[in-house]
């Protein structure tokens, strides 16, 4: 690589709207993780690429850098097609803890890097922490041991996976320049790409709860990483999922865990398992395990009926050492003590959910974290008794409140009572999958 380069040319290139080379880009990110390299300069660098845009080869350039910059996990040990998931985030989103062992099920070999929540959304590995004893802490080679013994691991991602991601993420929050569909498509990709797999499912939300708020602006993210993925020869295919209202009706850790349970025993139904369902057959698809959607929608439908995709469930807890008896007894997992419900004033239909401010709601509960280092209370958070759309009586529960204390759900409770609204008129909701691209 051409190490002479002058940084400043580069950031006055790309200031001026031009076009970098691969080795430009590949320069841009060696300096990223240099320590010597000083912040206000990658940040003006990355200022420049937020104003004026990155084409799709320079997209794929960054995104390949990044990767490259770290340690790239070696899955070639375990048989068969690794493919992965990925969400932008979103409230209630318990989609991987249902897709993961059902997909695992049947056949698919599931290697889950995931990560921890922050803000508004949701993370993997914490729903998994407030399982007693339960993992993520898992090495490389255990993770191939144990996908080799079970067809499946969720654990937490590495240190040194992408580790030019971490700096220029890091700079992006504080300088304004997270809204960047080439940055956040690079950023995504880079972390999935180091992680080994072959195959990539996106779940990209669109709504008032995610980060991409309208369609257009999800379309052109799920368009842009397709097309990234066919530039760096990895299989990817993006479902877009409407985050207008919380995925699930439980919002918070311990929570969340029970609500996968009871939909993988086949005792509840919704838009959780619909987006679940959705994601996990795109996974068989293009894992090779299925032909067609309907094909691979049907063998899930099965394995939840007859059991298989509990027991796999039941499988990976035993084997990153948790409590599997948490699968048929809920008070083995945290619920804190201090419950406020929320009574609907009026009759009438749902017919809004600040969704962004739900999830806020229950991260005020405990169940969130506003820093990275902040602390969780598992057994904080929400639970929804109705939905979007939903006709309601005066005097119905509309939202039980679980916290440590009285003063954290007095808080929640303002912030979700701003959050719901109900009108007269029946209000019809849109559909869970708005659309699907790369299929």
């Amino acid at each position: 690589m051409n190490t002479a380069f002058n940084f400043i040319d580069l950031i006055i290139k790309k200031r001026d709207n031009k076009t970098l080379t691969t080795d430009e880009i590949n320069y841009f990110v060696k300096c990223a993780v240099d320590k010597d390299f000083p912040d206000y300069q990658i940040s003006s660098m990355l200022m420049a690429m937020f104003l004026n845009g990155l084409d799709n080869r320079e997209t794929a350039d960054l995104t390949m850098a990044m990767t490259n910059s770290g340690e790239i996990l070696d899955l070639s040990p375990i048989e068969g097609i690794k493919v992965d998931k990925h969400s932008t985030g979103g409230v209630a989103d318990t989609t991987t803890l249902i897709l993961a062992p059902l997909a695992a099920s049947c056949g698919l070999p599931v290697v889950k890097m995931s990560g921890k929540g922050l803000g508004h959304t949701g993370g993997t590995i914490d729903k998994l922490d407030s399982i007693p004893g339960f993992n993520t802490e898992i090495s490389s080679s255990d993770a191939i041991r144990l996908v080799k013994k079970n067809n499946i691991v969720i654990m937490g991602q590495t240190q040194n996976l992408a580790p030019a991601d971490k700096k220029l993420y890091s700079i992006r929050d504080v300088t304004g320049t997270v809204e960047s569909i080439p940055l956040i498509a690079s950023s995504i990709l880079s972390k999935k790409i180091a992680a080994g797999c072959d195959a990539l499912v996106l779940d990209v939300k669109c709504g008032n709860g995610a980060f991409m708020k309208d369609f257009n602006s999800a379309m052109e993210l799920a368009k842009t990483m397709v097309d990234i993925g066919e530039s760096v020869k990895k299989k990817v295919i993006a479902v877009i999922t409407d985050m207008n209202e919380p995925l699930g009706k439980n919002i918070g850790n311990s929570l969340e865990v029970m609500e996968a349970i009871e939909i993988l025993k086949g005792k509840a139904e919704g838009r959780l398992k619909e987006v679940a369902l959705e994601l996990g057959a795109y996974m068989l698809i293009l894992g090779n395990i299925c032909a067609t959607k309907e094909e691979a929608r049907t063998k899930l439908e099965e394995n939840i009926k007859n059991g298989k995709g509990i027991e796999k469930l039941k499988e990976l807890i035993i084997s990153q050492n948790g409590n599997p008896e948490i699968i048929n007894n809920y008070s083995l997992l945290s619920l804190s003590s201090c419950k406020k419900e929320i009574i609907s004033e009026q009759s009438g239909y749902i017919s809004y959910m600040d969704t962004y401010n739900i999830g806020k709601a229950a991260s005020e509960t405990g169940a969130g974290r506003k820093t990275k280092d902040d602390k969780i209370d598992y057994g904080a958070g929400i639970i929804l008794k109705h939905s979007l759309g939903d006709k309601i009586e005066k005097g119905d529960v509309i939202a039980e409140i679980y916290a440590k204390t009285k003063e954290k759900t007095e808080n929640a409770a303002k912030i979700l009572n701003s959050s719901i609204k109900i009108s007269s008129e029946p209000f019809k909701t849109r559909k869970s999958i708005l659309k699907v691209i790369g299929a």
